[in-house]
Parts: structure tokens; C-alpha cells; sequence
């Protein structure tokens, strides 16, 4: 790809941009959130079309107009947003528009059969025939690539294949990437892990604002250099500072929380000024905890009280009430309104403050509110008027935390909330959790990456197979973390408190 350009309504998203893969080759694309990475993935991929430029698939000019042609010129893409039929099978998903047939009949046992020979070569434990709106995040993406993989195709973009995965699935995913490299399978690696990149890719190309800026060897260059030439600048990383929140008062009180076996009488407190940081593996039950606190799912059994005083919460609406705000792990289908603007989606959860008498919305103090933390968040977006589906992932994460500060809740989960941001950004936010605690709100950080978890967390929550195993002090280390996240008999669930 060469001298690509493009341009959306009042943003140039790519400018001169360039981009070469060769075959059985992982080449890491790589820069901050609205660099341009997935706007030229989904010109390769016939998502968008380019207005300058030219692509060569194979030594020959092409025109790829629409994923079908992308397909039929061998290149596939997974989406960094899911894009699953939740009310299909895993096998309908899969084979979607290209199914079987017999006779002009819909063939079901040979689609399973296909479905279930995908699923053998990636070492994965699925049934074809299970829902895909019963499955975890981390399954629904494995089918997101098990559907890539069954088009054989010549080049493969994977767009942050790994945000929902644990560590046993992503080396699982990694040994089938080194299959596909030694099919002479050229494969677009999107992430913004860092080890990930130094493990899996060849070479990485970085780029920032839409422009291209180099491409360098994976191996022989230093992580530090790779993240000054994605944001221009070096980046410090600042000492974890605990305050002394003893004495402070307990903001939310969790109390003998249950739900079937996902959730086993849990029980925490949070303090004003605290971040409370939740680790466990896939499947430990750290979001259910979550969903049940904020009244997003049922629970069996338990109370909170907030600020010392029980409320009940039968739905997310009461949890608003009471002053809690949930941003969820996936963004696209709970926390935003794709197809609404940015001004409306920050605004979303504080609409009482912006009515008038007669149901007549403040639209002038909206645009006001969702421009100041536009500003402090660092939003990239053309205006306040811009759809927040057009926005990079990233951003739309700015968006929903926009959303929950301007409610001014007193307690805040955050759920996987650096999910799909790059380390610029992650950096930024950051800082304002950790400002945000210092103001005196009570924070609960959900996150599967344990540094991450290490960097910000006051105290550690550690979950396994739905009960909570023990609280470390912040500052532990991960070797305590995982002892407690591994935990499962009753003795040592005893022993750890």
C-alpha cells in the first residue's frame, strides 16, 4: 500500500500512508488510538474505499471495493469491535452467507462439521452448536478468528486480536499464527501490548496522525524506542504512590454477594480515595461482581451500602441513584450509543441536569459540558457533533468515561478500562484515576493485565472461580497474585481470609 489517503467529514484520517507485507511475515501496525492503523487495515480489507493511493495484493494493481472482493483476493479481517450474530450458533457465524448445502438444503451436519474442524486446528474447546450470545467475550473472539481462518486466505489482519483473551488462549492463538507463517500466511498484527509484539512479529511499522513514520525489526529494537516513534515523545513511568486512606471513610460496602456458582458470597469494602483493583483469571467472576453491584444482572444474594446507608438495587438506573457508575468491558454494546453523537453519549446518564420544564433539552450546556472533556480527555473528534461509531476504539473509551465524570458519581468501576488504548493514552488515563482518587472517589479497576493492575491499585482484590481468595496490599507481587488467583479448596480459601 502506498501514498494511501482518506478522509472522513472534518478529519483527515490518513495521509501519504504506506504499509508492505510479505508472505509468512507477522508485521506489528502499531501507533496511538486515531493513528490511522484501522482506517488502512479497512481499506485493505474493503471496508472503506481510499480517495488516494494504490494497493498491490500479490505484485498486481487491485481495487478492492467491498469485503467480498477483499475475500476474493485472498484477505481477511478481524475487527477489533465484535461483529457476531449473538442469536446464531458458533458454526452459523462462521460460515454466515456461505453455508453448506445439499440438494439446495441447508446442510446443518456438515456445517458443524466444518465449524468443528476449525475449532481441532485452533485447539478449542467449542461446541458448533452453542449460542454465541451465551459465550464469553474471550470465545466470541476466538470465533471471530476460527470465521478468518476458514477462508484460507493469503493475508490475515488481526485488529487487537488478544483485549479478551486470557494467557492460555493467547499462546494457543500464537502457536496457530506460527502455523499460518509457515503456510507462508502474511499476517497484520494490531496491538498495543508491547511483550506481545516483541513475541509474535517480524518487523512493525509505526504510525502517528494518519502519516506513515518507519518500520523497524521486532527484534532489534527497543520497546522505548518504538513507543517515542508512536507518540513522538519519551514516556515516564510514575512510581505507584498508596495513600494512607485508613481513616477514610468506606464509600461502598459489598456484603455476602452470590449468584449461582459465578459469584460465592463475596464481600469487600472500598474507601474514598481508594482504587480497589480486581484480578483473576478469565472466568473468575470479577465482572459478574460488577454487573450485580451496578443491578446490570440478577444476584442471589447480598446488600451494599453506600456511604454507610443500605440502598437496594433492582437495575442500573437505581445504581445511577446511589451515585455508581459502571464503564463496561465492552464498550460498543453496553456503553455507548454508536449511531448517537459525542455530545449526546457523554451527556446520556446526566440528561436531568440538562432538562428544562416541558422536557426541553439544555443543547447549548450539553455542547458546553462534552466540550470541556473533550479537552481534558484529549478526544480526537472533529466536534461534539461527531457519531461516536466513526470514532477510533479508543476514543470511544475517552467517550464513556467522559460520560460517568460528568455524572459526578461517588463510586466508579472500571471495567478493562485501557481495553484497545494505546500506551499514550493509557498513560493519560492513568493519571486521571489516579486524580479522581485523590478527589476522594471510591474506584474499583477490573483488569486482566497484572502490571497494569500492579501500576494503579491501592489494594488487590484476587478472585477465583467466583470467590474472592484474598486482598493483598498494593504493590504485591504477581507471583502473590496468582497464588490467589489459582486458589480453589476450601482450606486454602480459609487460609487466605
Amino acid at each position: 500500500m502506498t501514498g494511501v489517503d482518506k478522509s472522513f467529514p472534518g478529519v483527515r484520517a490518513l495521509s501519504n500512508a504506506q504499509f508492505q507485507l510479505l508472505p509468512g511475515e507477522v508485521h506489528a501496525l502499531m501507533g496511538e488510538n486515531g493513528a490511522g492503523k484501522s482506517t488502512l487495515m479497512k481499506i485493505l480489507s474493503g471496508v472503506y474505499s481510499r480517495d488516494a493511493g494504490s494497493v498491490l495484493v500479490n505484485g498486481a494493481h487491485t481495487n478492492i471495493s467491498s469485503p467480498r472482493e477483499a475475500q476474493a483476493n485472498g484477505i481477511s479481517i478481524i475487527h477489533q469491535e465484535l461483529a457476531l450474530m449473538r442469536d446464531l450458533t458458533a458454526a452459523q457465524n462462521i460460515f454466515i452467507g456461505r453455508e453448506p448445502r445439499k440438494f439446495g438444503i441447508l446442510n446443518e451436519a456438515k456445517l458443524n462439521r466444518d465449524a468443528a474442524e476449525i475449532f481441532a486446528q485452533m485447539n478449542l474447546k467449542l461446541e458448533p452448536t452453542v449460542k454465541v450470545e451465551t459465550l464469553t467475550i474471550a470465545k466470541q473472539q476466538m470465533i471471530e478468528i476460527a470465521k478468518a481462518l476458514s477462508y484460507r486466505s493469503s493475508v490475515l489482519i488481526m485488529d487487537e486480536p488478544t483485549a479478551a483473551l486470557n494467557d492460555a488462549e493467547i499462546a494457543e492463538l500464537f502457536a496457530i499464527i506460527n502455523r499460518l507463517k509457515a503456510d507462508g500466511v502474511g499476517i497484520v498484527y494490531i496491538s498495543h501490548k508491547m511483550d506481545e509484539i516483541k513475541r509474535i512479529s517480524d518487523r512493525v511499522t509505526i504510525m502517528r496522525d494518519g502519516e506513515y513514520v518507519g518500520t523497524v525489526p521486532a527484534a532489534d529494537t527497543p520497546i522505548e524506542t518504538i513507543i517515542s516513534m508512536m507518540v513522538g515523545r519519551a514516556l515516564t513511568n510514575e512510581a505507584l504512590v498508596i495513600p494512607d486512606t485508613s481513616n477514610a471513610p468506606v464509600a461502598l460496602d459489598v456484603r455476602n454477594f452470590s449468584r449461582g456458582r459465578e459469584i460465592r458470597d463475596v464481600s469487600f469494602t472500598v474507601r474514598k480515595g481508594e482504587i480497589l483493583g480486581f484480578a483473576g483469571l478469565m472466568g473468575a467472576g470479577r465482572t459478574e461482581v460488577a454487573r450485580a453491584i451496578f443491578g446490570a444482572d440478577r444476584r442471589d444474594g447480598g446488600e451494599v451500602y453506600i456511604n454507610g446507608k443500605r440502598i437496594t438495587i433492582n437495575s442500573p438506573k437505581d445504581a445511577v441513584e446511589a451515585g455508581i457508575g459502571y464503564l463496561s468491558e465492552d464498550r460498543k454494546f453496553f456503553g455507548l450509543a454508536t449511531g448517537m453523537d459525542v455530545r449526546n453519549n457523554i451527556a446520556l446518564a446526566s440528561l436531568g441536569r440538562f432538562t428544562h420544564a416541558g422536557g426541553v433539552l439544555d443543547e447549548g450546556g450539553m455542547a458546553e459540558a462534552a466540550k470541556g472533556y473533550i479537552r481534558q480527555l484529549a478526544i480526537k473528534t472533529p466536534s461534539d457533533g461527531q457519531e461516536a461509531r466513526l470514532l477510533s476504539g479508543g476514543n470511544q473509551q475517552k467517550v464513556v468515561i467522559a460520560k460517568w465524570l460528568l455524572r459526578d458519581c461517588d463510586v466508579l468501576i472500571f471495567d478493562e478500562p485501557t481495553r484497545g488504548i494505546d500506551v499514550g493514552a493509557k498513560s493519560e488515563i492513568y493519571k486521571l484515576l489516579n486524580a479522581l482518587a485523590a478527589e476522594g472517589k471510591a474506584i474499583i479497576v477490573i483488569s486482566s493485565e497484572l502490571p497494569e493492575i500492579l501500576r494503579l491499585a491501592h489494594r488487590i482484590a484476587v478472585m477465583c472461580e467466583g470467590r474472592l481468595t484474598g486482598i493483598l496490599p498494593g504493590g504485591a507481587s504477581q507471583e502473590d497474585i496468582m497464588r490467589l488467583a489459582t486458589m480453589r479448596d476450601g482450606m486454602e480459601l480459609k487460609r487466605a481470609g
